[in-house]
């Protein structure tokens, strides 16, 4: 059974953020890709406050802990480099 390549939206300023502003997807990516990709589950990022164990807090650590994990692997180091694009969506996340 062959895999069927995901569709991304355009990388422009209406779909991406820029990494200034944090990184990842606006509302209107999300809407652009769950439209190219049927049945996509993507959602934006939590960055609000949320209750413990609440699906949304959920989200949030499995996030922190596989952006953790990039980082890691690629050796970067948010106080001397805070302005990588993982860094910032990172702290737009709040992790």
């Amino acid at each position: 059974m062959a895999r069927t390549a995901t569709k991304m939206p355009k990388r422009n300023k209406r779909n991406f953020r820029p990494t200034k502003s944090g990184a990842g997807m606006t509302k209107k990516g999300v809407a652009a890709y769950r439209r190219a990709n049927p049945g996509s589950k993507l959602k934006t990022a939590v960055t609000g406050k949320v209750k413990k164990g609440s699906a949304a807090a959920k989200r949030r650590k499995s996030f922190c802990a596989r952006s953790d994990g990039q980082r890691k692997m690629h050796n970067i180091n948010c106080r001397k480099t805070p302005n990588k694009r993982i860094c910032q969506a990172r702290k737009r996340w709040k992790c």
